[in-house]
């Protein structure tokens, strides 16, 4: 079965650190559990707002000459960065989507956004048995850690 990455955009409020209310965390984790207890939830976490650590790496096309820059947080345009996620398996996009619906979020301009995650068949022959094989160790020792 497929599975999907569901990003949570963050808001002014997210990206100022400010919680969710005791309700809204109570609303959220009932929604999670539906998720588990139909056995599709993969991962679910939230994430400190860009000021906190937050960072991004801009690559170039030259490395040597050009290296990657970095720039910290904070970020602007909040409704442009990812507060949360969850990941969940699902037959299909539809599936997903109904899960989304079923989401507590109230609040208006709040988007949840659905993407698949590609495994290792979608990368056709240029991922190689040898390739595959690395993969398949890698996740196999990420499992073992979490």
């Amino acid at each position: 079965m497929p599975r999907y990455i569901l990003f949570i955009n963050a808001n002014a409020d997210s990206e100022a650190g400010k919680m969710p209310s005791t309700e809204m965390l109570e609303a959220m984790t009932t929604f999670n559990e539906s998720l588990s207890k139909a056995g599709i939830l993969l991962a679910a976490e939230g994430l400190h707002a860009s000021r906190y650590d937050g960072a991004r790496v801009v690559f170039t096309s030259d490395p040597e000459t050009n290296p990657p820059a970095v720039v910290k947080g904070p970020f602007p345009n909040p409704t442009q960065l990812v507060a949360g996620y969850w990941i969940i398996r699902a037959k299909d996009a539809e599936e997903a989507i109904g899960w989304v619906k079923k989401c507590p979020i109230r609040e208006d301009g709040v988007v949840v956004e659905i993407r698949r995650i590609a495994d290792m068949e979608d990368f056709g022959e240029q991922f190689t048995p040898e390739l595959r094989e690395r993969e398949t160790v890698l996740r196999k020792e990420a499992e073992e850690r979490s």
